[in-house]
């Protein structure tokens, strides 16, 4: 989990999927998100109405996120509940996040994320041409994005 944390915390976006109680998919970037305790995720909910509807209709979530220049990361399924301002454990688990929003986008839940499944998620190139190092692929991803 050490290093599912420490990409974390290097990440700028992650992709949150949900579906509802219909299996109807919904992905939204989220940019404020956090490891939290043994084997959560939490994500500030600013402005994702969508996402708390599904979560409450079906709790079954993916959560996704990569170094863009590495083209590595992982995918992380598990089960999703939504942490209201008002329940107790709120104020603890909004501490991380805060900081990071830095008090400009207000949020009144948490979407707590407990990891049950995890899967890498690499770059075709890492596996099509085993040789390729990490320092290529940075290389490659700059000139890609122009960096």
């Amino acid at each position: 989990m050490d290093e599912i944390k420490a990409l974390i915390e290097k990440s700028v976006l992650c992709w949150l999927a949900t579906s509802s109680k219909e299996n109807i998919p919904n992905v939204s970037p989220k940019e404020i998100f956090a490891f939290y305790g043994i084997d959560q995720i939490i994500v500030a909910n600013i402005a994702s109405p969508q996402t708390v509807r599904n979560i409450k209709e079906n709790g079954n979530v993916c959560i996704s996120f990569i170094d863009i220049l590495v083209q590595k990361g992982y995918q992380l399924k598990g089960t999703a509940t939504i942490v209201d301002k008002s329940e107790k454990t709120f104020s603890q688990m909004a501490k991380p996040l805060l900081i990071m929003t830095e008090g400009k986008f207000p949020f009144q839940s948490i979407i707590c994320l407990t990891i049950k499944q995890i899967k890498p998620i690499i770059a075709p190139k890492y596996v099509l041409f085993p040789e390729t190092t990490e320092t290529e692929q940075i290389e490659s991803a700059k000139k890609a994005y122009g960096f």
